[in-house]
């Protein structure tokens, strides 16, 4: 009886239906493998809300005749399919035709913008390298542009800017005496000098604080070895820290353009709500064709082909990126 008794007890166990699962998942596990989407998920809520459903919202609305008289009920605006999208992209016709001047406009302030920012960005973070007395005190000022509130600081520009008594004409003019005439900074051709220089002043400093932070990771070594072979300050920057800088400079390149062509805190508090022709930005220009014109059907639809662009940039650039990661030796 003793003998048997085992064997009945495995027999049944092998029988029993749970037995062929094998062992269960503990709760345990399950509770931590969820907790990271748990945490997560706030902050993707609050993604949706803030992103997502205003840019579906901006979708839909550039397909519909949303003018003034639909404002307190935009969803009874009657549809008007891929019209506002032939209105803006009509290059021939005013409306297309002022857009396609704002995005050329865009373009050049962009690229000049990051350019200079870049550049003078490295060579600040290259030179800090150094050791020297008041190194500290300088980088503070340096970050004195970025770490300012943009309306402060874009308002202080706009009267260094005035045509009367501002600072930018009482050094050019009257102290240095570059210029016949005090210039109009704030309306004409000058405007675009004028945007451009507020948008590298506040800008290069961003540039500097991540191209001396990716300096640091470049070991003194290589510099010092470069050295006694008899490499100069130019052959190391080139041979040396642009190579080893190649992943920061990528993404920093691409958020400076991001940033740059959909700026329009800086246009905006200059020029008001209409921009000089030179300077009229296209995040101001859509601006103005939504809530000056009220017509928010086109402007959203302006909005739109933004984001593609945009998009497509975006994604061209990641892709040659990736590709030069991947050829590089």
């Amino acid at each position: 009886m003793t003998a048997t008794a085992p064997a009945a007890e495995a027999t049944v166990r092998k029988s029993s239906p749970g037995a062929a699962r094998g062992p269960r998942r503990r709760p345990g596990r399950i509770r931590r493998i969820g907790l990271p989407y748990l945490l997560l998920l706030p902050a993707l809520l609050l993604e949706l809300l803030v992103h997502l459903v205003p840019m579906v919202i901006g979708i839909v609305m550039s397909f519909k005749e949303l003018t003034q008289f639909y404002i307190r009920d935009w969803g009874t605006a009657p549809w008007a399919g891929f019209d506002n999208y032939s209105v803006s992209v009509d290059f021939d016709a005013p409306v297309g035709k002022a857009l396609l001047d704002s995005f050329l406009v865009t373009i050049a302030f962009t690229l000049l913008s990051v350019g200079l920012c870049w550049l003078i960005g490295t060579a600040a973070a290259v030179f800090m390298q150094d050791t020297f007395r008041g190194r500290g005190l300088l980088r503070a000022l340096f970050l004195v542009p970025y770490a300012l509130p943009v309306y402060a600081a874009v308002i202080t520009w706009v009267f260094m800017f005035q045509h009367d008594n501002g600072l930018v004409n009482h050094v050019l003019h009257d102290q240095l005496g570059i210029t016949d005439k005090p210039s109009f900074w704030l309306i004409g051709d000058n405007s675009f000098i004028a945007l451009l220089t507020v948008s590298v002043w506040k800008g290069w400093p961003f540039a500097f604080l991540i191209v001396m932070a990716g300096l640091q990771n470049i070991p003194r070594e290589l510099y010092e070895a470069a050295s006694l072979d008899g490499a100069g300050m130019l052959q190391q920057v080139r041979r040396i820290t642009l190579p080893s800088l190649r992943p920061v400079n990528q993404v920093l390149v691409l958020v400076l353009f991001l940033w740059t062509f959909n700026d329009f805190n800086t246009p905006y508090v200059m020029f008001g709500k209409t921009a000089p022709e030179a300077a009229d930005l296209i995040s101001v220009h859509i601006y103005q064709a939504s809530f000056v014109t009220w017509d928010f059907g086109t402007g959203s639809a302006m909005s739109v082909l933004l984001l593609l662009f945009l998009l497509a940039v975006t994604g061209v650039y990641l892709a040659l990126t990736s590709r030069g990661r991947r050829t590089a030796p």
